[in-house]
């Protein structure tokens, strides 16, 4: 079986350490990273599976990422999973323009995240 990588960008701690663990325990090969910068620096190396990030980040945010991510690598239709809080819908508008991309509502079940990623895999194979 191929291991999945899974990027993960949240600034809260917590937030990361949970969902890395969870992911990890199902066997995800998972990197993280802080803000927007850090996961461009690393996607430099490597493009994910799944891009995981929180919209609002210190540095730059989840808006600012997602199409950078998709530019990097157009010929990818890697998944981008967007957890927010946020329930306006000006705050969703956005998302359309980025292709393969999704809202999750935080807070962020692992057990509904490690469930959506087997799907898409399923899916996907």
């Amino acid at each position: 079986m191929i291991q999945r990588h899974i990027l993960l960008v949240d600034d809260e701690p917590y937030v990361v350490r949970v969902l890395r663990l969870s992911l990890e325990r199902e066997g995800y090969d998972v990197a993280t990273a802080i803000d927007g910068h850090d996961a461009l620096a690393k996607m430099t190396k490597r493009c994910p599976d799944v891009l995981i990030t929180d919209i609002n980040m210190n540095g730059m945010d989840g808006r600012t990422l997602c199409p950078l991510a998709r530019k990097m690598y157009p010929d990818s239709s890697f998944l981008i999973l967007i957890m927010t809080s946020l329930t306006a819908l000006d705050e969703r508008s956005w998302v359309r323009q980025v292709s393969n991309a999704e809202f999750l509502e935080k807070p962020l079940s692992p057990r509904q995240l490690v469930a959506k990623l087997a799907r898409h895999f399923t899916s996907a194979s």
